[in-house]
């Protein structure tokens, strides 16, 4: 897979989580607590910045009630 596919996945995938967080009515800061994760991280993961690890990417589904 070439970077620039990769970095369009992670943009693709943020943009589909902030998505759900504002359907919930969420900021960022509120997302990230119910997560355990810190706002600075979030807003690297929604911006496709930032290569989210597994384990931080389940904790954000589990907050927003969304499977993997």
């Amino acid at each position: 897979m070439t970077d620039e596919i990769i970095k369009e996945k992670r943009k693709v995938m943020g943009e589909m989580i902030c998505a759900m967080r504002t359907a919930q009515g969420w900021t960022q800061e509120q997302l990230a607590l119910i997560a355990g994760i810190t706002t600075a991280n979030l807003s690297r993961i929604e911006a496709g910045r930032y290569s989210v690890g597994l384990d931080e990417l389940n904790k954000i589904a589990e907050a927003l009630s969304a499977e993997l």
